[in-house]
């Protein structure tokens, strides 16, 4: 259970990015549940462009869209650590952040402030 302090990850990629024959998403989050992370959730937004400049979303009635993704990956700094070290290094990823933030509930439980 992660109460109080911890990490979020953040990694931005994109619908078509893939690992081996997988969605990097789905990769990414099947990981993150193997490594017994306290939970993970894919975000697709609706229009957005990175370092490269290209803009990946809607375009009126395009079939073929590229909608971008986020990954986000909240727990503890000694859980998430090792994670972010394995992270692959090639074109899935195209940012990856880092943030303290505090958890005031997980799984019902609930900080209570004074």
């Amino acid at each position: 259970m992660i109460l109080g302090q911890a990490l979020l990850l953040r990694v931005y990629t994109d619908e078509n990015a893939t690992l081996g024959d997988r969605r990097y998403y789905e990769a990414l989050v099947d990981r993150a549940q193997a490594a017994g992370l306290a939970g993970a959730t894919v975000l697709r937004g609706l229009r957005g462009f990175g370092a490269s400049s290209v803009m990946h979303g809607e375009r009126g009635f395009d079939l073929a869209r590229n909608l971008p993704v986020v990954v986000e990956i909240v727990d503890e700094e000694a859980k998430l650590t090792p994670f972010i070290a394995e992270l692959e290094t090639g074109d899935e990823i195209g940012l990856v952040t880092l943030e303290k933030v505090e958890v005031v509930r997980y799984g019902g439980h609930r900080i209570h402030f004074a």
